[in-house]
C-alpha cells in the first residue's frame, strides 16, 4: 500500500537560485536552502520514492492537470524574472504511472482531472527550484501538478488534494507532497523592488502570516481553513493558495491533528512572505 510519508508547505523564491551565484546577493538564501536540504534529508530516512509537487507557478484556467513525463530534462530561464533564474539545468525521472492515478481518482471522486505525458510540457519554478535543493542526486522520481487555479473554487481543490492521497495510498509508492508557494504574496511595487528585496510590502501581511503560523504551529486547523478564502483574497494568496487548500485537503482538512513544525523561519522577500513547514503525519 502507498503512503504519503511527509508533507510540507515550502517557499521556491528565485532568489535561492541567485544565493549561489557571485556577486552582492551569494549566500542570501542560505537558510532556506538549508530547509529544503533538511526536508530531503527526513524524507530520504522515510523511504521516500516520489516527490509531488502542487506547483502554484503553472497556471490552468480550467480542470485539473498533471505533468508526470516519464523524465524532464530542460533548460529553464525564467519569464517572470529573468535576472533572478537563467540557463538553470535540469534532469529528473518521473512517476506517470502515480500522475495517471492521480487523475483517475479525481475523476472517481466527479473532478475534471487529466494526466499528461508531453516532451514539451516542462516544469515551471515553483518546482525546479525545490528540485533543484531536495533532489540533487535525482533520488525521487517526480510528479507536478498545476496549482495556479485561476477560475476553480478552494473547496475543489480541497477535494482534489483528497484525491490525490486517494490515488497515492492506491499504488505502492511513498511519496513526499510539496505545497509550492508562498504565505502573502504582495510583491512590492517596481519602483521598490531593488530596496524592498529583503522586506515585506505592508506590515499587514507580516502580521497576517505570523498569525497564521501560529495556528499552524498549534493545531488550530478548524480556524485556519475558516479564514483560508478571505487570507488567500486579502493577503493576495501565491496562485490563489490552491496548494494549501490542496496539501490541507489530502491532510483532512480542518480534521487534520497535526502541529506544524517550522523548518526555515518566517522571512520576507521581494514583498512576499515565506517559509519551509513539515506538516506531521500520523504515525
Amino acid at each position: 500500500m502507498g503512503e504519503v510519508a511527509l508533507a510540507a508547505k515550502i517557499t521556491h523564491v528565485p532568489s535561492m537560485y541567485l544565493s549561489e551565484q557571485p556577486g552582492r546577493h551569494q549566500g542570501c538564501r542560505d537558510a532556506a536552502i538549508e530547509g529544503h536540504r533538511e526536508i530531503e534529508r527526513r524524507a530520504r530516512a522515510l523511504g521516500v520514492g516520489t516527490m509531488l509537487v502542487f506547483d502554484v507557478h503553472w497556471l490552468v484556467n480550467s480542470g485539473y492537470h498533471i505533468n508526470c513525463n516519464s523524465r524532464f530534462e530542460g533548460v529553464y530561464t525564467s519569464h517572470e524574472l529573468p535576472h533572478f533564474i537563467s540557463d538553470l539545468r535540469y534532469d529528473y525521472p518521473g512517476n506517470p504511472r502515480l500522475g495517471r492515478r492521480i487523475a483517475e481518482s479525481a475523476r472517481a471522486a466527479g473532478i475534471s482531472a487529466r494526466a499528461h505525458e508531453i516532451d514539451s510540457l516542462k516544469l515551471e519554478y515553483g518546482a525546479l527550484v525545490p528540485l533543484r535543493y531536495m533532489n540533487r542526486e535525482r533520488h525521487f522520481r517526480v510528479v507536478s501538478v498545476a496549482a495556479w487555479c485561476a477560475w476553480h473554487s478552494l473547496d475543489e481543490s480541497r477535494r482534489f488534494g483528497a484525491a490525490v492521497r486517494a490515488a497515492i495510498e492506491a499504488g505502492d509508492d511513498k511519496v513526499m507532497v510539496l505545497a509550492s508557494g508562498s504565505l502573502s504574496h504582495r510583491f512590492q511595487d517596481s519602483d521598490k523592488a531593488e530596496k524592498g528585496m529583503f522586506d515585506i510590502s505592508a506590515e499587514f501581511y507580516r502580521q497576517v502570516d505570523l498569525r497564521v503560523l501560529d495556528l499552524w504551529r498549534e493545531g488550530r486547523w478548524k480556524e485556519f481553513c475558516a479564514m483560508l478564502p478571505e487570507y488567500a483574497a486579502l493577503c493576495h494568496g501565491e496562485g490563489g493558495m490552491h496548494d494549501t487548500a490542496m496539501l490541507l485537503g489530502l491532510l483532512g482538512w480542518d480534521g487534520y491533528r497535526g502541529c506544524a513544525e517550522i523548518i526555515t523561519d518566517y522571512f520576507p522577500s521581494s514583498g512576499t512572505g515565506q517559509v519551509n513547514a513539515i506538516f506531521p503525519l500520523p504515525a
